[in-house]
């Protein structure tokens, strides 16, 4: 679960995120809206750790962001805005990809795929 509380962050004399407050539960689906300019990029980069609040708290899965960055990050997948999908590979070849960097090969990266893929429910777009 992310539970964000009293979450502020400014840039200079310009408040980019004022008192932020909301859980996104585990199995959920969760949305930010809002206009251009209300913060949501900017709350979400406190999430996955690029941006440290002001004030306030981010957790996630009870992990705060700011005490122990790296194991927040351990806890959550981030592709903001589309970046590092190669539209000229397949959901499959992405993955392995990526698997690839994180050190996995052969049969483990092989069982990796398909699990994940099972899991997201990918297999007929794979």
């Amino acid at each position: 679960m992310i539970r964000v509380e009293g979450l502020t962050r400014s840039f200079g004399a310009v408040r980019a995120i004022d008192g932020v407050a909301f859980e996104a539960r585990d199995g959920c689906i969760t949305g930010l809206l809002g206009p251009n300019g209300a913060g949501k990029s900017t709350t979400l980069r406190v999430l996955y750790t690029v941006l440290r609040p002001d004030s306030g708290s981010a957790r996630i899965d009870g992990i705060d962001v700011v005490a122990d960055p790296l194991a927040a990050r351990r806890r959550i997948g981030v592709l903001p805005h589309g970046a590092g999908i190669y539209p000229q590979l397949t959901a499959r070849e992405n993955i392995a990809y990526f698997g690839r960097l994180h050190g996995l090969a052969g049969a483990a990266l092989a069982g990796r795929i398909e699990a994940l893929l099972a899991e997201l429910e990918m297999g007929a777009i794979a």
